[in-house]
């Protein structure tokens, strides 16, 4: 099976699996765990930062980084359709008492600077605090510009506001970017880093910043239950990733811009918007999207949206049977008409 639904369905390879089999292991809530100290080391160094925590998932990471920046009663403002607000439960709100002030992006992944300084709110008693700026790179598989993140970072400073970065494609963005990711986090106070996407580890996110962030966060994390006790496991897949999986981004990127100009080529079909990363996007309505997906499942392919996620596990052979399966549906839709 083909699954183009998201670069969260990878598999560990047998390394990867050989790795987590021979992690040396400890209690990670007594902070025993050799393997998950090491993971947390590497990345707090990696992004430039004076400490690290392995988190769950990427939804706990950004979780516990609210909870460390705002009180109840403050606010954080964020993009309309950025993870850290729509597709995370509003876990900040629930849980914490965060006020969310959503603001649209723009064609580039940006909340424009002026609507962000707009949406500040004075200091005065009849408004939320404004506590926390968060972007995201990348949005919606397009990388954002690191001159972007310092002007929107610097606005904020001028505020007093804090900045958080839902990095959970970071490494995407690095590589479509050509900056490494220590200059990619630089602007931030926070980062969350998924390991479970494009790295291929099977789960776990890292959040990064100072150690007084780090160690509020990590109270979070226990008062989530995402205290984890022999950890390693997961963090020598993730550490197995950082060494050996980030390589191999670039190829994700490559098969995405061959799959999205094949497919542009093909008669019916469209890009919504230029491949940049490892997504292609096709415009496609929700009618289409029903017909479309039942078809390419009978031909082991699945797709859930208009978007196509490629990553490690899809080969090359793997993309010319879903070029095909396109060509497929086209010639019967035309056939049909």
């Amino acid at each position: 099976m083909i699954d183009l639904r998201s670069d969260t369905v990878t598999q560990p390879d047998q390394a990867m699996r050989a790795a987590m089999l021979s992690a040396p292991l400890g209690d990670d809530v007594y902070g025993d765990d050799p393997t998950v100290n090491r993971l947390e080391e590497t990345m707090a160094v990696m992004t430039g930062k004076a400490a690290a925590l392995f988190l769950a998932s990427g939804t706990q990471s950004n979780l516990c980084a609210l909870l460390s920046h705002c009180q109840r009663g403050d606010e954080y403002i964020a993009g309309q359709d950025a993870h850290t607000y729509k597709y995370e439960a509003g876990g900040g709100a629930v849980l914490g008492g965060i006020q969310p002030q959503p603001l649209a992006f723009n064609s580039a992944g940006e909340i424009p600077l002026l609507d962000i300084e707009r949406a500040i709110k004075p200091d005065d008693f009849h408004f939320a605090k404004t506590r926390l700026l968060c972007l995201e790179n990348t949005v919606g598989g397009q990388a954002v510009s690191q001159d972007y993140m310092r002007e929107a970072t610097n606005l904020a400073r001028r505020f007093g506001i804090a900045c958080h970065l839902d990095g959970a494609r970071l490494f995407n963005a690095a590589e479509k970017l050509h900056l490494d990711i220590k200059e990619l986090s630089q602007p931030f106070d926070s980062i969350s880093i998924c390991l479970s996407k494009g790295l291929g580890s099977p789960a776990g996110s890292v959040l990064v910043g100072d150690y007084e962030l780090i160690a509020q966060a990590r109270r979070w994390r226990k008062m989530l239950g995402g205290g984890m006790r022999q950890a390693g496991i997961l963090a020598a897949a993730g550490l197995y990733a950082l060494e050996h999986n980030v390589l191999t981004i670039a190829d994700d990127h490559a098969k995405a811009n061959h799959l999205g100009a094949s497919l542009e080529g093909s008669p019916g079909f469209e890009l919504a918007k230029p491949v940049d990363t490892n997504m292609v996007f096709l415009k496609l309505s929700a009618e289409e999207i029903a017909e479309l997906a039942p078809f390419l499942l009978e031909k082991g392919i699945k797709v859930s949206t208009n978007r196509l996620v490629v990553h490690r596990d899809i080969s090359t052979a793997d993309l010319e049977r879903v070029i095909q399966a396109f060509k497929q549906f086209s010639a019967r839709s035309k056939k049909a008409n």
